[in-house]
């Protein structure tokens, strides 16, 4: 489930069409009283400017079905050129402000779990000291999430983990991860040293769920050696790792996880890592945008990070 890490809420751009604003906000939500939350105008203005809209072009924009509405073909389209309108916007901003070494605007980040929570934290503390012009949002989800969010356009760039490719999207290696098995050093398995593959898929395990990257990593891994996620002995799925990490506390299991994730308990000797022989899951953190999407504040961020 996607959540609002800091949220900056100024999404209208200067010189475009505020119908146009509302459309894209109603459909990048799909609700009009989220739009109006967003936008903050009264949702009577919010179905005024759609009207209107919808009068203009001489078409319904929203399919209407109770409390839920969808968007026509030619919603679809307008929701294509919305998109690429405030493209266009964000990218004249940024390249003006080049010019006076005046960076502003708003970046809209998406960040898988582990990387959210783990990864980026120190980096956003430290770009937003030295770009303080600049209004930072971030989306945390699983990688699918994340992906779906880009393309829906409610973000602008995203960072996800896993080894899924989707064509209509853009990946840019930035960083090295490992999945490594662990247990807790109060809990039964923290005799294990060393685990063989067969021991790997007999004894029980705490995975994350469906969709989030580090089960797509863990999934290919296995693949290499012929065995499927089914002939593992998966007691229970968490939706984040910090879930994972409090349940090893509680019960005798073994956990398969990011090594950035458990640093700290490494380190003060909560957990252990538990060799497999033979086996690796190793992984790279990716920057993601749309086929095509180039410079911007998003560009600059990219380069913050990578420098």
């Amino acid at each position: 489930m996607i959540f609002t890490i800091f949220v900056s809420i100024h999404l209208v751009e200067e010189g475009m069409d505020f119908r146009l604003k509302v459309f894209h906000s109603v459909a990048t939500n799909l609700s009009f009283t989220k739009a109006s939350k967003e936008l903050f105008i009264s949702q009577p203005a919010i179905s005024k400017h759609i009207h209107e809209l919808e009068l203009q072009y001489k078409t319904p924009l929203f399919d209407r079905n109770g409390s839920k509405i969808a968007l026509t073909r030619a919603g679809e389209l307008l929701f294509s050129h919305t998109n690429r309108l405030l493209a266009a916007y964000r990218q004249m901003d940024f390249e003006m402000n080049l010019l006076t070494d005046n960076l502003s605007g708003e970046l809209h980040l998406g960040a898988s779990t582990t990387i959210a929570q783990y990864v980026l934290p120190p980096v956003l503390s430290t770009f937003i000291c030295k770009f303080p012009d600049i209004r930072v949002s971030l989306l945390n989800g699983n990688s699918h999430d994340i992906e779906q969010a880009l393309r829906d356009g409610k973000i602008t760039l995203g960072l996800v983990e896993g080894d899924a490719r989707q064509n209509t999207l853009h990946y840019t290696p930035f960083m090295k991860d490992e999945l490594v098995v662990v247990t807790h050093t109060g809990r039964a398995f923290a005799r294990y040293e060393e685990l063989t593959l067969d021991e790997l898929c007999r004894l029980p395990l705490v995975l994350r769920e469906n969709g989030s990257g580090t089960l797509e990593v863990l999934k290919n891994a296995l693949a290499g050696h012929q065995i499927k996620l089914s002939q593992l002995n998966i007691l229970m799925q968490l939706g984040s790792t910090e879930s994972i990490k409090l349940f090893l506390e509680n019960t005798d299991v073994l956990g398969i996880v990011s090594i950035r994730a458990v640093t700290r308990e490494l380190m003060s000797g909560q957990l252990k890592v538990i060799d497999v022989e033979g086996f690796t899951a190793e992984r790279m953190f990716s920057f993601v945008r749309l086929q095509g999407q180039n410079g911007g504040l998003e560009e600059n961020f990219i380069r913050y990070m990578m420098k």
